[in-house]
């Protein structure tokens, strides 16, 4: 507004002069900054008063901007056959500046003399004719063109090509007769040439042209004036866009057929002495197009200054940006008085910088981003088919919004690709502020549907199958007790499970309460509301899960039951150690606690016992030396491996190491088995110290119905290893020969008692070992899909492997029921009537002095082992199948976990979940 104000209204008003043409552009900008400061302070006057003088006002501005279209209309229609008198003056084809001289031409006549004229001084050292001049000067001839030719010309065949110019260039008229200079000669910049002030690139020409478009909101800003604003938005906005984008449009293409391309590269007019280039076009007059232009700015001003303080207004009472809040008072009639002021500050940033060039690619990158993100709420919406969203425009569709969206980001990168980054970076920290301090309202957020849709799809992918074991990790179901006052008893418990997850995959905090849902309703909640607490204060990203349930047993059935969502479902338990089982009052905790134990392995859930959680440390707490110990003493899928590495990523347990202790009988190999199992830790990538305690067949009898320490334990390891099929026959056979040699010498009574099967099936089985020893050897070697069935052998049918239970060992009575078959596949079967077999819990008792021998020997030795350490984990033997033996089962554990300080029992969910593979 300044630049018409000052250069052609009334240029005698400068405040600041140029002494030389070098001062001449920072005096212009100085000027244009003061007068700037003083239209904005007036027009901001405006807008404070009321809006009612800015509608009034408008008509008044449109009016002089339509009388200014028309008038450049009528130009260009006269200069078809009148064209206005515009000189300019090429030297060669290089376009010269006016300033400095007025007659285009080297030499004129006084009477019958020869002189010299302004123009020669200006590139010769003297006014005359042997004066030494510049070599380019000298070269080529002067000429006068007219500027603006007109549209019959035919000059919209030149400069309907692109002709871009960098920085510092001399402005020259293509096609124009030249004779250049050699290549390298510099040139004199104090030579009265037009030089571009600026490197020109169509995107940069892009983001200067966009602002004048950006009025396609202003309908939308001032939704709250309009009396029907879902039919005047749509109408007004369409017709205003395409309105100016004909004007627009049409102006440079008319423009481009009147005008010298060397014109319309001049920005600051110097080849036409300042003079006004669309004014001299215009008819009847320029001062048509000069009040066109400065009431068209005045108005463009008065609109913004109207619609960007009541968006602003808007957004602070809705309390979306906190800090902005003070922004939403006003005055009485609600006139947003501070968010003016704060637009006014804006406004005057742009005017001190005083330079359209530079403040219209940063005003296109936001409003470009503005327009992105509306389109892409609209199809988000669409997309999402949400049942509030109902568009009244009969011809939107959701391939609008997307293509808007499309173009409003590739102009974005287009224009300026640093600009855009650093527009998007401040729009994703406005969105992180408001999502976390910003106030949630009526209208919702079209992101939280995205989720809904994502998390939607998410979970239908991953009923496709279970995980590959790879990908397997604990999701906990945490089972927590809360006290009278809907309090979390142990706290501990969700520290550990912070430890263990690292926010990493699914977690649900579980918890009953006994009696109905009706009376018990607002209690559930409070205690939904106290676990919440518990959770974020101890960083642990899950849900929360409170059951109402007529008794404790059933609604932890129910929980370990319905837990979970789809495959988003939890495959470990976490509980607590019962510590006051003995206590007469408190003895159907424990009967829960076993059937507890019992459901997980009906379900295939591992499951995590923590002894003494309250002495487990908080989240805060840090171990600076200690031992993470396990006691690897039955195979039960990699669990007792895979939940030490996940705490030693929990900085409590970071500097912490790790021991694996193995259980070996005294006939077994334990250099061997020692050997085996480093280099099976060394493939899983797990750094830790192993060590193979031997002790007596009888001393770890509670677990020898999961029999998997030798031959299964071993032929897994094999496996891990890719050992070729030769060497993998070689270990199989050691290892058989091993344990033949220890089938001879165990007691038949013994393994009848152990295994539950008939005498005369123990004894066919004692036998011909031979028949365990090839199917275990079959179900060592790798099958392959592609090679045919050896003679006899059935092949394998798609769906019959089961991922969870390929790891499990044969029991005795399969291998006699399979002895007049050849070698087959593992049948689950099988399987499952293995490891349905209990040690008998209930015989325990018949002396005192085998009443809990396993127990104690298994406890003096890890006792030994790990009294220092600062976690020991061991396998959680399986519980009775007599309901008798229950009490004497929780005496067992018990006393094999006495005098240790923090200790996880672990039980196996019978399937793989550590792998070499990465």
């Amino acid at each position: 507004m300044g630049e018409p104000t000052l250069a052609y209204l009334f240029p005698a008003m400068a405040i600041f002069k140029a002494e030389d043409a070098s001062g001449e552009a920072a005096a212009l900008l100085n000027n244009m900054r003061v007068y700037g400061t003083c239209v904005l302070t007036c027009m901001a006057t405006v807008v404070f008063v009321g809006v009612k003088y800015v509608n009034k006002f408008a008509l008044v501005f449109l009016g002089c901007v339509i009388l200014s279209i028309l008038a450049i209309y009528a130009g260009v229609i006269k200069s078809a056959f009148d064209p206005p008198n515009f000189p300019i003056c090429l030297l060669g084809n290089r376009t010269l500046s006016r300033h400095g001289f007025d007659v285009c031409a080297k030499l004129a006549w006084e009477g019958n003399e020869t002189v010299t004229t302004q123009l020669w001084g200006l590139f010769c050292s003297s006014r005359f004719l042997n004066a030494t001049c510049d070599e380019y000067f000298t070269r080529n001839n002067v000429t006068e063109i007219q500027g603006i030719p007109g549209a019959a010309s035919g000059l919209i065949k030149e400069n309907l090509w692109s002709s871009y110019l960098t920085k510092g260039v001399i402005v020259e008229r293509r096609g124009m007769p030249s004779v250049g200079l050699a290549d390298g000669t510099p040139v004199d910049m104090d030579h009265p040439y037009v030089f571009s002030d600026m490197t020109s690139y169509f995107t940069l020409l892009v983001g200067i042209y966009f602002p004048s478009v950006t009025g396609i909101m202003a309908g939308s800003n001032r939704s709250g004036d309009l009396r029907d604003a879902q039919k005047s938005i749509p109408t007004g906005t369409i017709l205003a866009i395409a309105t100016t984008s004909a004007v627009y449009i049409s102006s440079v293409v008319l423009f481009g057929a009147c005008i010298e391309g060397v014109v319309l590269r001049d920005k600051f007019g110097e080849a036409v002495n300042g003079n006004l280039v669309v004014g001299t076009l215009a008819w009847p007059s320029p001062w048509v197009i000069v009040i066109g232009s400065f009431f068209s700015t005045c108005g463009a001003g008065l609109q913004s200054l109207t619609g960007a303080p009541r968006l602003l207004q808007a957004i602070s009472r809705d309390g979306i940006v906190p800090f902005l809040q003070v922004f939403g008072h006003g005055k009485a009639n609600g006139e947003p008085t501070w968010a003016l002021l704060l637009t006014a500050c804006i406004c005057e940033i742009g005017i001190l910088i005083a330079s359209l060039d530079e403040v219209a690619p940063i005003l296109s990158m936001f409003f470009l981003m503005c327009y992105m993100f509306v389109n892409l709420a609209c199809a988000v919406q669409t997309l999402l088919r949400t049942p509030n969203w109902r568009p009244r425009f009969r011809y939107y569709h959701w391939t609008l919004s997307f293509l808007g969206m499309s173009l409003c980001l590739a102009l974005m990168f287009i224009c300026s690709w640093y600009y855009a980054l650093v527009a998007m970076l401040i729009a994703g920290l406005i969105y992180k502020y408001i999502e976390y301090r910003g106030a949630e309202k009526e209208w919702g957020d079209g992101i939280r549907g995205l989720s809904l849709s994502a998390a939607r799809y998410a979970l239908l992918r991953l009923e496709e199958g279970p995980p590959h074991t790879k990908n397997w990790r604990p999701q906990l179901l945490v089972l927590v007790r809360v006290d009278q006052d809907q309090n979390v008893v142990h706290p501990q418990l969700l520290s550990l499970t912070s430890q263990l997850k690292a926010g990493k995959g699914l977690t649900i905090v579980g918890s009953v309460l006994e009696g109905t849902f009706l009376d018990n309703h607002p209690q559930a909640q409070r205690a939904e509301e106290s676990i919440r607490r518990l959770m974020e204060a101890e960083k642990v990203k899950g849900f929360c899960q409170v059951v109402i349930s007529s008794n404790l047993r059933d609604g932890v059935s129910h929980l370990i039951q319905s837990g979970g969502l789809g495959g988003l479902q939890h495959n470990t338990v976490l509980v607590g150690w019962p510590r006051n089982w003995r206590q007469k009052e408190d003895h159907q905790t424990w009967r829960n606690f076993i059937e507890l134990v019992r459901e997980t392995t009906a379900g295939h859930l591992a499951l995590l016992v923590t002894k003494n959680v309250s002495m487990f440390p908080g989240n805060p707490e840090r171990f600076s030396e200690g031992s993470i110990d396990v006691w690897w003493i039955v195979h039960d899928g990699g669990m007792l491996m895979l939940l030490p590495f996940l705490l030693r990523h929990h900085k409590v347990w970071r500097k912490c190491k790790m021991r694996i202790f193995t259980v070996a009988q005294m006939d077994d190999n334990s250099i061997q088995m020692k050997k085996d199992l480093t280099t099976f830790l060394y493939h899983l990538r797990i750094t830790a110290e192993v060590e193979v305690v031997e002790m007596h067949e009888s001393d770890i009898s509670a677990y020898t119905y999961e029999k998997t320490l030798v031959m299964e334990q071993r032929s897994q390891i094999l496996k891990q290893m890719h050992l070729t099929k030769n060497e993998r026959e070689r270990e199989i056979q050691s290892i058989t020969d091993e344990s033949r040699g220890s089938i001879r010498r165990k007691n038949p009574a013994n393994t009848r008692l152990r295994l539950n099967v008939p005498e005369e099936t123990a004894g066919d089985s004692e036998e011909k070992p031979e028949e365990e020893v090839q199917l275990i050897h079959d179900q060592s070697a790798p099958s392959c899909p592609s090679s045919s069935p050896s003679p006899g052998e059935e092949p394998e049918r798609e769906g019959e492997a089961d991922p969870e239970k390929v790891h499990l060992t044969w029991t005795k009575d399969k291998s006699v029921a399979e002895k007049n078959k050849g070698p087959s596949p593992v049948s689950s079967e099988g399987i499952k009537d293995f490891f349905s077999m209990k040690p008998e819990w209930e015989n325990l008792n018949q002396s005192n002095v085998r009443r809990m021998h396993t127990a104690v020997r298994l406890n003096e030795v890890i006792v030994k082992k790990s009294r220092d350490a600062k976690l020991v984990l061991l396998n959680m033997p399986g519980p009775p199948r007599n309901r008798n033996g229950d009490e004497n089962y929780m005496e067992f554990l018990e006393v094999l976990t006495e005098h240790l300080d923090r200790v996880m029992l672990v039980r196996g969910g019978g399937r793989e979940v550590i792998t070499i593979y990465s």
